[in-house]
């Protein structure tokens, strides 16, 4: 199982480079938006829907990228905004209330076409700035789930949410808050991106700190979602990672807030 892990992850790794870096930008974007469709398709799943409405519903939001590209990229800042409303303020009421997407339809859609199309649409705005710019908040996602685990493992006592995700504590939330402060001291002083923006520190300190939070609560969020959908994985297209929205959980979170701050403090 762990030798599979590594071999899906490094080929996901090889596959994100060479798009990136060594091919035209409209690869980028349409990549970004086959993620979109995959998640579509899955996040149908987790609405209990057959097999042709998934389909149909990977193909709307295929339609959607498109439509946001070619004509209507001004709604690209009124989508992270929402995206950030519901994040911030909407989920946690969800996690108190244990909502469930099944039983209304069009809500489930257009919730999923909120959360997915909001993370493809700051996929596209973070790589069109720079590059650099939206790998170093993957990154971010990335070292406050792997910060978290070790200080969850090492200390964790206070269990955060017990009857969503029993292995995360309060501890853990901690390890991650301080792994991405350190991250964010590195990425602003060593990487490419170093100098990038003049803001005062405790402000960038606190845009950390927010960021950290919400990938906590999408990585939370889906876990709700399989578990009241009573799935393991949102899918098995990658072997050993589940699906596609198992992979990219806390970024549908993390990077429509990103982009969101970005619009701001560049504007």
């Amino acid at each position: 199982m762990l030798k599979q892990r590594i071999i899906t992850a490094l080929l996901l790794v090889f596959a994100l480079t060479l798009i990136l870096f060594a091919m035209p930008p409209l690869a980028a974007e349409l990549a970004f938006a086959a993620i979109a469709a995959i998640a579509g398709w899955e996040w149908g799943g987790l609405m209990k829907q057959d097999q042709p409405a998934r389909l149909m519903y990977a193909f709307v939001l295929l339609l959607f990228c498109w439509q946001l590209t070619v004509a209507a990229p001004e709604v690209v800042p009124v989508l992270l905004g929402l995206s950030a409303a519901f994040w911030i303020l909407v989920v946690p009421l969800w996690f108190r209330f244990k909502w469930r997407l099944s039983g209304n339809d069009f809500f489930g859609y257009s919730l999923g076409a909120l959360v997915i199309l909001s993370t493809w649409a700051a996929m596209v705005a973070l790589n069109t700035v720079n590059t650099w710019l939206m790998l170093a908040a993957m990154g971010l996602v990335w070292v406050a789930d792997i910060s978290a685990y070790f200080a969850g493992r090492a200390f964790g006592k206070h269990k955060l949410a017990p009857t969503i995700s029993p292995g995360k504590t309060w501890e853990g939330v901690a390890g991650a808050v301080v792994g991405v402060l350190i991250y964010g001291v590195i990425v602003l002083s060593f990487s490419p991106l170093a100098g990038t923006w003049a803001l005062p520190i405790p402000l960038l300190g606190l845009i950390l700190v927010l960021l950290t939070a919400v990938s906590v609560m999408g990585d939370l969020f889906e876990s709700l979602l399989k578990r009241q959908a009573e799935i393991k994985d949102s899918s098995q297209l990658l072997p050993g990672h589940g699906g596609v929205l198992d992979r990219i959980d806390a970024l549908t979170s993390t990077l429509p807030v990103a982009a969101l701050i970005l619009y701001f403090t560049r504007s």
